[in-house]
Parts: C-alpha cells; structure tokens; sequence
C-alpha cells in the first residue's frame, strides 16, 4: 500500500470550463476569476476576496495593503517563528520587518503570551498562522492587537474550512490569506487569494496585485465582455488609467484556467472537507497509543480543523531519530514532510535578521522533531491502520513498550 502526501481534484466541470476559455484565447484574468472570487468570499462569509497567483503573494499583498493606511517600510510585523517560509518572507517582500515569537509545541501555533514582549514602537500588525488547518488562538491575538491598535491578518494558508468559535478563518481578522496550491482542500494549482468585509482593503489589494495601477474596479468592464470603460480616459489629462499607476505594486494576477479548477473545487469543498476532518479525527484517535514517545496536536472543542496534514512529533528523541523514522515510512511507501522549521535560526536565508539558535526552544524543537503525512481525501480507513501497523511495527523494532491501556 502507497500513502501519497498530497492529491488534486480536477472536476469534469473544471475541464469542460479550460475547454472553453482555451477555445476564447482569453485567458488572463477575467470573468470566471471574478466568479472565483464571489464564489469564494462567499462559501468563507467575507464580503471581498482578491485572487492572485500564489497564497505567499496573498500574504504579501495584504501585508503591502498597510502603507495606505500609514505604515512604512522597516515597521515591524509580529510572525511565529514556525511556519511554512512563505510567511517570513511575505514579510520582507511587503517591505516590513519580520519579529518572531515561539510557538506551542501541542498546537504548532504562535504562543500567545509571549507577543506582548515582542511589541515595539515600530511594531504595526500580528500575522498568526493557522498551521496545519489549526486555528491560532484569535481572542488572545486581537485582544493584544486592540490593545496596542495594530492590525491583525491571518495566514490561514492551510486552514481552508477551519472553524474558531463559530466563525470561519480568514474571517476573524482585518484580512485572510489563503493558498490554492495542489496540497490543499481547496486548490486552483498553483494560487492564492486575500478576503476582507473592508472595500478599502479589497480596492488596494485589486490595484496591488497589478502592479499598484490605478485601474482596481470590483468589476472589470474591459475583463468581463470587453466593453467600453467610461473610467480609461477620466483622469482629466486623458491618459489611461491602466498606465496611471498610486502604489508600489506586483505582478500577481491569477489567470482564467487556474479559476476553472478553483471553480469546479469549490463544488467538491464540502466532501473534501469532510473526508479529510473525518481522516483526521480517526487517526488522531487512533495515534494516543503511541504516546508519550509521540504525539500529534491537541485539539479543542471550540474548533474545528481544516485539515492540510496529519503532523507527528517526537516526543522522545533520545529514543527515536526523526532520520530514523522518516526512512522507515518512506521505506513502506508513507510519503512524509517536515513540519518545517524555526525562520528566524533554522533557515539560513534569514541569518542577517540577526536571530541566534536557541532563541526559539519551541519552534526549534519541532524543526528537529517533526513529520506530517498526508490526509487527504483520497485516503480512506485501510490506508490510515496501515500507517499506524507500520509506525507500531517501527516502536516494536526499537523495542519501544506501549502501555496496553493506550
């Protein structure tokens, strides 16, 4: 038996819709993009959703959106030290600072009390993430942001369909970025999108996600059917509007045939959704036998998650070796990932921060001891017993004993 970490669901709908704009030669942003978009603001509860080509450009672009709103370049954003390295470097890409702070080991998420410490003058937005499709703790975070009037948005990158408190992320901040990559429950191949309730924000984000041009109507006349723009030609010079440009922007447009797959993904959300919360949870339960050698995330009643894999950590890594296990389930055809890394000390790229190892205990620790295997929808019951037979098989052959009331 094979467990592959990740699927793709392409619907017959999604291929008939490529068909088609294929067949129009339009195939930059248009139409069924703006769909994608509507359709999406609408199954999270946002009133506004950007689409763009990549969730790192989501979190980028949101990020950007605050120079409109007076912060400048070299003010500080509040990140967790774990993370996919996106989420630092969305930071840099928007021209702000990146300051971390640890994480908790059993939530994998930023350790709410430990962002007081880490506020400064220049400090102007907490980005929490939503590891693993597990919601971050959003009442502590906003209430540290409303108490220092920062801005709060969320990377909820993996959290498609993860619920807070009766209440979707993404939508419990000023902004939700979210990332459409192949790996996850809602996917357009590669791509990302940004939703907000404030048309301020959304307005921004459609003239940044075009090179910062002062062309960002919520709908697009040229885009939609070609018509004719009464706006192109209004500036009172005559020039068009489409080389007139406010901000300094990007290049990140998302284009028509990867809003066809997102289209025909949103019809399939609720079953992909369900499968892998319902993989989850069973694994989830079934995995208590191993500890305290390992263990997985703890999970609250409060939430439900939108799960993007099944991560495992070591418990007891004087007894097992990350290397160890990883081959061991590569071996018998597990597909693994690492849970990623501490930025700041465990990726090189961010050594000019100025961050030294051990500054992060938590995120570190998890950067050396720990895995995620996929959960996706294409898995059922037979391949999650089958990865728990091979992980006891791996304990047995360390001569690991189990508690029998596990």
């Amino acid at each position: 038996m094979r467990i592959p970490f990740g699927t793709v669901s392409v619907t017959q709908k999604s291929k008939d819709l490529i068909k088609g704009i294929l067949d129009s030669n339009r195939l930059s942003s248009g139409k069924f993009v703006r769909l994608f978009e509507k359709e999406f603001a609408r199954l999270v509860g946002a009133k506004e959703a950007v689409a763009v080509s990549s969730g790192t450009d989501a979190n980028t672009i949101a990020l950007a959106t605050l120079h409109d709103f007076g912060c400048q370049e070299g003010d500080e954003v509040i990140v967790p030290a774990l993370s996919f390295i996106a989420t630092g470097t969305a930071v840099l890409h928007a021209r702000f600072k990146p300051v971390f702070v640890d994480i908790e080991q059993d939530t994998l998420n930023i350790d709410p009390a430990l962002i007081d410490e880490a506020i400064t003058k220049k400090t102007k937005a907490i980005m929490p993430v939503h590891l693993m499709g597990k919601p971050a703790a959003m009442d502590e975070v906003n209430a540290i942001a409303r108490k220092h009037n920062l801005f709060v948005i969320e990377d909820a990158a993996e959290a498609h369909g993860a619920v807070y408190k009766g209440k979707n992320a993404g939508t419990l901040a000023d902004m939700g970025c979210f990332s459409l990559y192949v790996a996850h429950i809602i996917t357009t191949g590669e791509g990302g999108i940004v939703v907000t309730d404030n048309p301020d924000f959304a307005e921004i984000l459609r003239s940044l996600r075009s090179h910062g041009r002062a062309c960002k109507c919520n709908e697009c006349v040229l885009n939609l059917n070609s018509g004719c723009c009464q706006k192109r030609f209004s500036s009172g010079k005559g020039e068009d509007i489409r080389f007139l440009f406010e901000r300094i922007g990007y290049s990140c447009k998302m284009n028509e045939m990867e809003a066809a797959v997102g289209l025909g993904n949103l019809d399939i959300y609720h079953g992909i959704l369900e499968k892998r919360r319902e993989n989850f949870y069973y694994l989830a339960d079934k995995f208590k036998q191993f500890a305290p050698y390992l263990m997985s995330i703890e999970l609250a009643d409060y939430e439900k998650l939108g799960p993007h894999a099944f991560p495992v950590i070591i418990q007891s890594p004087d007894k097992i070796k990350r290397e160890a296990l990883t081959r061991y389930l590569e071996k018998n055809s597990i597909d693994t990932r690492t849970v990623f890394c501490s930025m700041p000390t465990q990726f090189p790229g961010f050594r000019s921060l100025g961050y030294k190892l051990g500054d992060f205990p938590n995120a570190e620790y998890i950067g050396d001891n720990a895995i995620h295997i996929g959960i996706h929808q294409d898995l059922d019951k037979a391949h999650l017993d089958y990865f728990i037979d091979v992980v006891s098989r791996f304990l047995s052959e360390l001569k690991i004993q189990l508690r029998k009331d596990a």
